[in-house]
C-alpha cells in the first residue's frame, strides 16, 4: 500500500515504518543555550571573574547563542593583584571588551594544548567579532615551552606588553566549552580603553576584512575584480551570509587543470558564489549542523539542487566537501552576526564546472567521506547551456540508476526504497513541531 502526503510525494507503508523509527531515535533535542555565568559559578575561586562578566550584559547576548568555545578564567586571588581594572578605570563597555578577549572562539582540550605547534597556534576571539580590534589583534596566540610544558597566551601584536600563563584545566563540556585557569588579565594591544563605548559599529567591508586577515589576498582581489563582493554586502542583511574563503595557497596549490583565471565571467561569479552560504553560520552551528547538503548562493543563481556543499564534523575540524575537493575551515577571519568568513584550506571547485578535472594537491582529512568519483563535466553543466537541475531528493543522491546484467529489478526496487527512506526522512525534519 502507498500513502500520499501534503508534500505530493507518495510512500509505501515500509518508508512509513521506516520514517516511525527514524524520527523516534533521530530527532535532535531542542537545543538549550549555554549559561556561561551559571557554569562559572559553580567554581567558589572565580566568583570574582564570573561576577565582573555577569556585569557585562553585552557578552551574555554575544555568548547566547555560541558554542564551541574556550574561556580564559582569572582565579580570585590573581584577579586581587591584578592592577588592570584600577589604574585604566574602565567603562562598562571597555570593560566588557576586554572579557570578550577572554573568551576564544575555538574548543581547546587540554591535549590540544600540549600538542601546541613550536610556532604556536592563533585562536580568534569574541572581540574580533566586534570589528574595534585593528588587524588581527582581536585574536590571540598561544605558544607552549617544550622544557617547562608552560603555556603563554599574548596577542600577535609585536612587543605586545600583556600575556598570561594557563594555570589549570577548571572545566570541560566536551566540544562545547573549556574553562582554562590564567594568572591575570589579558589586554588587547591597542584597543582604546577608555574610547571602546563611544566607537561606531562598522559595515563590514568584506574585502578589507579579507586583507587585514593576510592570507587572502587573492582571494580579496578576485572579489573586487570580479563585482559579485557588493552582491556579498547587499545580502548581510536578513538571514546573513557565511563565506568561505581560500587561503593564499590554496591557490598556489591548484593544478594547471584548474584554470581558474580564464574562466569566462559569468562562470567565475558562480565559483565565488558557491563559498558563500545565504544564511549566517557561527563556528558551533557548523560543527553541529543537522543537514550537511548546504545551498550556496550559486544554488540560488543555478538551480535548486545544484552548487551545493557538504559541511561535516571530522577529527574536531569542519570539512567541507564540493564533491571534487574537500577542505577544511583553518580560521576565523570575521564572525559578528549576520556576517561570518572563515579561512578555508582549499579553493572550493564546483563539480558542476569543473567536474573532469583531477584534484590531488593534498591527501584528504582522515575519516572524511571521500570526494565523489562520478561526476559531471563541464559542459554539461547544470546551468551553463542547458537547463538547471532540479532534484526531488537531496543534492547529491543519484537518481539515474544504471543496472548491468540480472538483479535488474531488484537493485531498482532497493534503490526506490532507499530514495523513500530519503525523502521522508526529510519531510521528518521539515515537519513542525
Amino acid at each position: 500500500m502507498r500513502s500520499r502526503s501534503h508534500y505530493g510525494f507518495s510512500i509505501t507503508q515500509n518508508a512509513l515504518a521506516l520514517l516511525y523509527l527514524f524520527c523516534i531515535f533521530t530527532n535532535p533535542p531542542a537545543s538549550t543555550a549555554l549559561n556561561f555565568t551559571a557554569l562559572l559559578s559553580t567554581v567558589p575561586d572565580l566568583s570574582q571573574f564570573t561576577a565582573l562578566l555577569a556585569s557585562a550584559t553585552p557578552i551574555t547576548a554575544d555568548l547566547s547563542d555560541r558554542s564551541s568555545l574556550s574561556i580564559l578564567a582569572v582565579p580570585n586571588a590573581y584577579l586581587a593583584a591584578d592592577d588592570h581594572l584600577a589604574r585604566h578605570h574602565l567603562s562598562p563597555a571597555a570593560l566588557a571588551d576586554v572579557l570578550r578577549y577572554h573568551v576564544l572562539l575555538q574548543f581547546l582540550s587540554w591535549s590540544d594544548l600540549r600538542a601546541l605547534p613550536p610556532a604556536g597556534k592563533l585562536v580568534t576571539t569574541l572581540l574580533q567579532t566586534t570589528g574595534r580590534a585593528t588587524d588581527n589583534f582581536g585574536s590571540v596566540n598561544l605558544t607552549r615551552d617544550p622544557q617547562s610544558g608552560l603555556v603563554s597566551i599574548r596577542s600577535p601584536a609585536p612587543y605586545s606588553p600583556s600575556n598570561v600563563t594557563v594555570l589549570s584545566l577548571v572545566k570541560t563540556l566536551p566540544y562545547n566549552v573549556t574553562i582554562f585557569a590564567v594568572n591575570s588579565l589579558l589586554i588587547p594591544y591597542g584597543l582604546d580603553l577608555m574610547a571602546s563605548e563611544t566607537r561606531p559599529n562598522i559595515v563590514l567591508n568584506i574585502t578589507k576584512a579579507l586583507i587585514d586577515g593576510h592570507n587572502f589576498n587573492v582571494a580579496a582581489s578576485m572579489l573586487a575584480a570580479s563585482g559579485v563582493v557588493q552582491e556579498f554586502e547587499a545580502d548581510e542583511g536578513g538571514a546573513g551570509i557565511t563565506l568561505f574563503v581560500p587561503v593564499d595557497d590554496a591557490f598556489a596549490d591548484l593544478p594547471p587543470s584548474v584554470a581558474l583565471q580564464s574562466l569566462p565571467a559569468d562562470k567565475k561569479g558562480v565559483v565565488l558564489k558557491f563559498h558563500v552560504l545565504h544564511s549566517y553560520y557561527p563556528l558551533g552551528s557548523l560543527e553541529s549542523v543537522v543537514n550537511p547538503f548546504q545551498p550556496t548562493l550559486a544554488t540560488e543563481a543555478m538551480g535548486a539542487g545544484s552548487f551545493t556543499l557538504n559541511i561535516s564534523r571530522v577529527n574536531g575540524s569542519v570539512a567541507i566537501n564540493t564533491g571534487i575537493v574537500q577542505a577544511s575551515v583553518t580560521q576565523t577571519v570575521f564572525d559578528q552576526n549576520p556576517v561570518a568568513i572563515f579561512g578555508v584550506s582549499k579553493v572550493l571547485l564546483p563539480r558542476e564546472i569543473f567536474g573532469r578535472n583531477p584534484m590531488v594537491t593534498a591527501k584528504p582529512l582522515e575519516g572524511a567521506p571521500p570526494p565523489d568519483e562520478d561526476t559531471l563535466s563541464p559542459e554539461n553543466s547544470p546551468g551553463f547551456g542547458g537547463q538547471p537541475s532540479h532534484l526531488s531528493s537531496p543534492p547529491g543522491f543519484r537518481e539515474d540508476v544504471r543496472s548491468h546484467g540480472g538483479g535488474c529489478a531488484l537493485q531498482s526496487s532497493k534503490f526506490r526504497l532507499v530514495q523513500e527512506f530519503v525523502l521522508v526522512a526529510s519531510y521528518c525534519y521539515l515537519t513542525p513541531r
